[in-house]
């Protein structure tokens, strides 16, 4: 396998007219990796997808896909699989219509069957595109954009309106793509997808990346969280913690194994009832809501 990057975004820069939707973005995919691009409501990870799968041009800044620029089709369509939010296929067209014309357009072959088989709609081969319900078309989707299993995987919320059966049935494809060598860029609103699935994570806000690196990395910036309650007329904790209603204490931490035996230490030596006692580790959705309250940049 290559050790050049499968992606290279180097200030990149998107604009409309006058909103600058993507400012001056630069990240990396590396060979067979998972790399999630998430991003608050118009951070501008659409308009920078567009540009890395040729769909729009740059304002400013370069793109490299396989060495070359997203733009020749003919060198980067046919080892790319692109699974959009929707697809727009024709209503007229049947469920092996529709896949074969995507092989036709991207120049892939594969077995029709096959594909069929792994999105279970073998049953559905004759059936026109209009008859089908919103987790068939969504199948569908995900079957053209792995027909040929291409190199390069975008999966543009994949899952939106699966079941959890379809969902993990997916995720088992996308698996055996990964260990064949494929690269997978995600994008969700399904954080927990990334953080169960993804080597590595980008957090846009407002245009531009704020966050970069693994789910642990990301998560170790900010503290986790030990809340409980005492019974009226204990005493303080012996350690930092934060009453935030009543006798309902919570104290964050960046080291929770310590802080939670000292906490338990204590409650023990003293006879006291921990009450709703949770300790919960820094999660990815907690990174986005804090990267998502960051002010305004120029």
């Amino acid at each position: 396998m290559s050790t050049n990057p499968v992606i290279d975004v180097d200030e990149l820069n998107v604009r409309y007219g006058d909103f600058h939707a993507v400012k001056d973005l630069s990240f990396q995919v590396e060979p067979g990796e998972l790399y999630a691009l998430l991003g608050t409501n118009g951070a501008g990870k659409t308009s920078a997808l567009e540009v890395i799968e040729g769909h729009r041009e740059a304002a400013s800044g370069t793109v490299r896909v396989f060495g070359q620029p997203p733009t020749d089709r003919g060198a980067i369509r046919p080892r790319t699989g692109i699974m959009l939010q929707e697809s727009g296929f024709s209503d007229d067209l049947t469920v092996s219509e529709s896949v074969r014309l995507i092989g036709r357009l991207t120049g892939r072959v594969d077995a029709l069957d096959a594909v069929l088989k792994t999105v279970d709609l073998s049953h559905k081969t004759d059936t026109r595109v209009s008859q089908l319900s919103g987790g068939e078309k969504r199948r569908l989707d995900f079957a053209t954009a792995v027909y040929g299993r291409p190199e390069l995987i975008f999966l543009d919320e994949p899952t939106t309106g699966l079941d959890i059966q379809s969902r993990d049935a997916l995720w088992d494809v996308v698996q055996q793509l990964r260990e064949d060598g494929a690269t997978v860029v995600l994008t969700t609103h399904y954080l927990e997808e990334a953080q169960q699935r993804a080597d590595r994570i980008g957090l846009m806000h407002q245009g531009t990346l704020r966050q970069q690196g693994t789910v642990s990395e990301l998560t170790r910036a900010l503290p986790a969280s030990i809340q409980f309650s005492l019974p009226p007329g204990t005493a303080t904790p012996p350690m930092h913690s934060a009453p935030v209603s009543g006798n309902a204490y919570v104290v964050e931490t960046f080291d929770m194994q310590r802080d939670l035996k000292q906490l338990l230490d204590w409650a023990d030596d003293h006879a006291v009832e921990l009450l709703g006692l949770s300790a919960a580790p820094t999660r990815l959705d907690d990174v986005f809501r804090a990267v998502g309250s960051e002010p305004a940049t120029s």
